[in-house]
C-alpha cells in the first residue's frame, strides 16, 4: 500500500507540474480523463501497483524496487 501511495503522489505531482488540462494530461499518460481524475483525487483503491508503474514511465519517472532481508 505504501508503494502505491508513493507512486500515486509522484505521478500526481508530475501531472500538476505540467499545468495543462486533464484532457491533455490524460492523452500524455495514455489514459482516459476520468481515469486521470481518479489519480488526481488520490483514489488509490482504483489503481494496482502495476497500473501505477505503467503511468510512471510516460510521466517521465523511473521506478526502483528494492527488497532486503532484515538483519539477523
Amino acid at each position: 500500500m505504501t508503494l502505491r501511495s508513493d507512486l500515486i503522489t509522484a505521478v500526481r505531482n508530475v501531472v500538476e507540474s505540467w499545468q495543462t488540462t486533464q484532457t491533455h494530461a490524460a492523452v500524455r499518460l495514455g489514459v482516459t480523463q476520468p481515469r486521470l481524475n481518479d489519480l488526481l483525487r488520490g483514489r488509490i483503491n482504483k489503481f494496482s501497483l502495476d497500473a501505477l508503474i505503467g503511468l510512471a514511465q510516460p510521466a517521465g519517472l523511473t521506478v526502483h524496487l528494492q527488497i532486503e532481508r532484515p538483519a539477523a
